[in-house]
C-alpha cells in the first residue's frame, strides 16, 4: 500500500490550508494572450495595454439640437432685441452641410451632426423662432458653446486601459469608438469535469431504488461559467479505477475536476491514481466540510479532487477551485462576493485546528446559524443568505459579536 494509499485508514496528515493556496498560486499562473474582436471581449482580461489610436471626436460636432452660428453675431439679442439670420442648409449626423456659415447665416443643425465651416456655436433651436427661411435669434450663444470639440472625449494617444483590466460594457463601447477592432486577451482556462459515482443518475431524471440524482455536474457547470473557465465536457464515470484513469489521462483539458471518490473509502480511487500517474500534492484538509478534497498535477494540467457530498464539493470549490481559475485567466482571485458587517444571533461553534464553512441566515436583527450543515444537506446553501469561515485557531464566536460575512447573492 502506497504513502498515499489512505482508503480505510484515515487522514493521518491534513495540509494547512494557507499551504494549498499557496500551492495553488505556485501552479497557476496567467495562460497565454489570445486575440478577440471587440465584440467578444466583454468580460475578459486585457493581455496589454491600450492607449487611443485617434481623437475621439475626431470633428467639432454639435451638442444640441439647434442652430450653427458664429457666436458673435448673437451678441446682444433678446427676446424685445431679436436678431436675424438667413437659413441656408442643415447639417445632419453622417450628411455634413457642404457650405460655410458665412456673416448674417445659420445652419439647422442636429445632435451629433459635424459643425459647419465657419460656425463655432450652436443655438438651441427654442432659443430661435424661424419666420420663412430666417430666423429670430432670442438670446445670445457665445462661441463653443453647445459643441462637442475634436479630442473632447478621448486624446489620441491617451491611456485608454492597463494590462490586467477586466473588461466592462462601457469598456468595450470605449474600444469600439477609437476604432480598435480586436484585442489580447489571456486565454480562458479550460475545463472537464469527471464526476465519479455508481450511484449517480443523470442530471433531469427522478431518484429511484438506492440511486441519488447528480447535482454536482450541474452546480459546477454554472461555478465553471461565473470564473470565465472553458468547459470542454463532462463525463459521469463508475466507481472504478479503470474508467477513471482512462479519462483522467485522455483529458485535454487545463483544468480537471474530479467530484467523488477522493476520501477514505475502498471505491476512493482518484488520489492513488493521481499519485501513480502525476504528483499528488495535498491529499485532506483542516476544513470542515471539504476535508477530503485533493490537489495535484498529471503534466501541466492541474487536478483538483472535490468529495461528492453537494455542501463539500461546492465549498472546495468555491475556495479552491475557483481561485485557480481565476488566477489562470488573470483576474482578481478573491471572491466575487460582496461583504457585509451582521451581529451574530446565534453562537458559531468551531474547534481549534479546523475551518468551519458557517451558513447563515441574515435578517435586519442580524445572522444566525443554520442548524442543519452537514456536507450532503444542499439546502443549507440554498437558504443561507451568506457564509463565514472561522479562523484555524478559533474556538468559536459567541452571540451578540459582529463579524464580516460574504453574502451569496
Amino acid at each position: 500500500m502506497s504513502k498515499h494509499d489512505v482508503r480505510m485508514r484515515g487522514f493521518l496528515r491534513r495540509t494547512p490550508v494557507p499551504v494549498l493556496l499557496s500551492r495553488i498560486e505556485q501552479h497557476c499562473p496567467p495562460l497565454p494572450a489570445e486575440v478577440t474582436s471587440v465584440t467578444e471581449a466583454w468580460g475578459r482580461v486585457l493581455a496589454e495595454t491600450l492607449t487611443a489610436p485617434v481623437d475621439v471626436p475626431h470633428f467639432n460636432r454639435a451638442a444640441m439640437d439647434g442652430f450653427a452660428v458664429r457666436g458673435e453675431e448673437t451678441f446682444g439679442a433678446s427676446a424685445y432685441n431679436p436678431i436675424p439670420l438667413q437659413v441656408v442648409g442643415q447639417s445632419l449626423p453622417g450628411k455634413p452641410f457642404a457650405g460655410e456659415v458665412s456673416a448674417g447665416t445659420a445652419v439647422r443643425i442636429m445632435t451629433g451632426a459635424p459643425l459647419p465651416q465657419g460656425a463655432d456655436a450652436v443655438l438651441m433651436a427654442e432659443l430661435a423662432e424661424a419666420v420663412g427661411d430666417s430666423i429670430q435669434v432670442a438670446e445670445a450663444v457665445p462661441p463653443e458653446k453647445h459643441v462637442g470639440k475634436i479630442g473632447e472625449d478621448v486624446r489620441s494617444g491617451a491611456l485608454l486601459f492597463r494590462q490586467g483590466r477586466c473588461l466592462r460594457p462601457q469598456d468595450v463601447g470605449m474600444l469600439s469608438s477609437v476604432g480598435i477592432p480586436e484585442v489580447a486577451v489571456i486565454r480562458k482556462p479550460t475545463v472537464e469535469l469527471l464526476i465519479t459515482g455508481s450511484e449517480l443518475l443523470a442530471p433531469g431524471t427522478q431518484p429511484s431504488g438506492v440511486q441519488i440524482v447528480d447535482s454536482d455536474s450541474v452546480m459546477l457547470r454554472s461555478l465553471v461559467k461565473r470564473d470565465s473557465g472553458n468547459l470542454l465536457g463532462i463525463q459521469h464515470l463508475p466507481d472504478d479505477r479503470e474508467p477513471l484513469r482512462k479519462a483522467l489521462l485522455e483529458s485535454t483539458a487545463e483544468v480537471v475536476i474530479v467530484t467523488g471518490g477522493t476520501s477514505v473509502g475502498l471505491e476512493d480511487h482518484a488520489p492513488t491514481l493521481l499519485s501513480e500517474l502525476g504528483e499528488l500534492l495535498v491529499h485532506g484538509i483542516p476544513m470542515r466540510p471539504a476535508a477530503p478534497m485533493g490537489f495535484g498535477l498529471l503534466g501541466e494540467r492541474k487536478v483538483f479532487l472535490l468529495p461528492g457530498n453537494p455542501v463539500s464539493c461546492f465549498c472546495a470549490y468555491d475556495c479552491f477551485v475557483a481561485r485557480a481559475l481565476r488566477l489562470l485567466g488573470g483576474r482578481n482571485p478573491d471572491w466575487p462576493y460582496a461583504t457585509q458587517t451582521v451581529r451574530l444571533k446565534t453562537k458559531i461553534s468551531s474547534q481549534i485546528g479546523r475551518i468551519e464553512y458557517v451558513r447563515l441566515r441574515l435578517d435586519d436583527d442580524g445572522a444566525e446559524v443554520l442548524a442543519s450543515g452537514g456536507a450532503s444537506i444542499l439546502s443549507s446553501t440554498t437558504q443561507a443568505d451568506a457564509f463565514f469561515l472561522t479562523e484555524e485557531e478559533s474556538e468559536g464566536i459567541a452571540a451578540g459579536e459582529t463579524i464580516s460575512v460574504w453574502r451569496y447573492d
